[in-house]
């Protein structure tokens, strides 16, 4: 058995740095998409950073369905409408309002949207670290997201998640089989640039909380 160790030294400097941008710039982004094809290449590297991502019992639960036809965009573009309708009821007054001013998908304007899916029968009944906890492979999929994002972000691209939609309607249009589970639609592409602060924080919706209010030691 392989078990060769890498070494565990530090980063340098420039390579922390570079870690830590990507993370503190990293924005959903929704309106400032450009219409300039995504190299196959590029692609591969994110979908790759994504295969990379941690996984419990190595599972590696995840498919990638790769969207570039503006058909499917466009039925895509309609189930997300039509959520979107429903989800603004759910808010009142003035709250009704500003969401309806909120663009919250780029869906027709990326050039790429992606399905991040889940297999959850993958490597069998049994996995080493489901055994208590049966939700940790989505988990391992939203970590396979967060990967692309970042990687994404490194890239210079941009990346938007797409939320308010129906999953199973979107299983229906992307054919994707009744037992996987979708994790994330996405939006991909090259973007005019990022916001310095995340839209909802600048729109006044939420703040960021202060973290230091959401530290614990030893217990809650």
């Amino acid at each position: 058995m392989d078990r060769a160790l890498l070494p565990a030294d530090p980063f340098t400097d420039t390579e922390k740095a570079a870690v830590y941008k990507a993370i503190h710039t990293r924005r959903d982004v929704r309106g400032q998409f450009r219409p300039d094809p995504v190299p196959d290449d590029l692609l591969l590297r994110l979908l790759d950073a994504a295969h990379h991502a941690p996984s419990v019992g190595f599972q590696q639960p995840w498919d990638f369905v790769v969207v570039r036809d503006p058909t499917i965009k466009d039925q895509v573009h309609g189930l997300f409408a039509r959520a979107n309708a429903e989800a603004a009821e759910m808010f009142e007054g003035d709250r009704r309002e500003t969401y309806k001013s909120l663009k919250l998908e780029g869906i027709r304007e990326a050039p790429v949207n992606l399905a991040v899916t889940c297999d959850r029968s993958r490597a069998g009944p049994v996995v080493i670290g489901r055994t208590h906890q049966p939700m940790m492979d989505l988990y391992s999929s939203v970590c396979a997201v967060q990967n692309l994002w970042l990687a994404a972000r490194a890239e210079g691209l941009g990346v938007g998640w797409v939320s308010i939609v129906d999953a199973e309607a979107l299983k229906a249009v992307l054919g994707i089989p009744a037992n996987i589970e979708i994790v994330a639609y996405l939006c991909l592409g090259w973007v005019s640039g990022f916001h310095a602060r995340p839209e909802l924080e600048a729109a006044g919706w939420r703040r960021r909380l202060a973290l230091r209010d959401l530290i614990h030691h030893d217990g809650w």
